[in-house]
């Protein structure tokens, strides 16, 4: 297996390529800078390179007030670097950061058309909890929670 190395975005090209990332595997939800400025400061990302290039990224958020034990880890890979272990990479580094957070309760989201982001989640025992399409959107996004 290739080694990735893996780094929270701490200037704006290290956002753009986090935001590459999101954008190719959310084509529903296009992110400008300014928005993953935004997410940044309120969520933990990280970007995983291979030889210096971006192949996936993730996005912790944080507790919610109304759920202090429950956090949401996402992670995503470029269909060009997929079944190679390094989602499982990604995924483990999220999880260990929403554990650190204090986490029971461990849930994703994945885009309805991402069938490759639906069965890693759910050949890593997650469930589907809920199922919604967002205003204008056509494709359906899907919550899910570690069973």
């Amino acid at each position: 297996m290739s080694k990735l190395s893996f780094a929270q975005p701490v200037d704006d090209a290290m956002l753009a390529d986090w935001q590459h990332v999101h954008n190719v595997i959310i084509p529903a939800d296009v992110l400008s800078l300014d928005e993953v400025r935004e997410r940044a400061g309120r969520n933990h990302l990280e970007v995983a390179y291979l030889e210096g290039e971006p192949v996936g990224c993730t996005t912790v958020r944080s507790p919610a007030s109304d759920s202090p034990s429950t956090v949401t880890v996402i992670a995503r890979i470029l269909p060009a670097h997929r079944r190679q272990g390094f989602g499982e990479q990604l995924y483990r580094r999220g999880l260990e950061h929403a554990r650190a957070l204090g986490a029971t309760v461990i849930e994703t989201v994945v885009l309805a058309s991402n069938e490759d982001g639906l069965r890693f989640a759910e050949a890593h025992g997650f469930v589907e909890i809920d199922r919604y399409v967002l205003p204008g959107d056509t494709i359906a996004y899907i919550d899910l929670r570690l069973a």
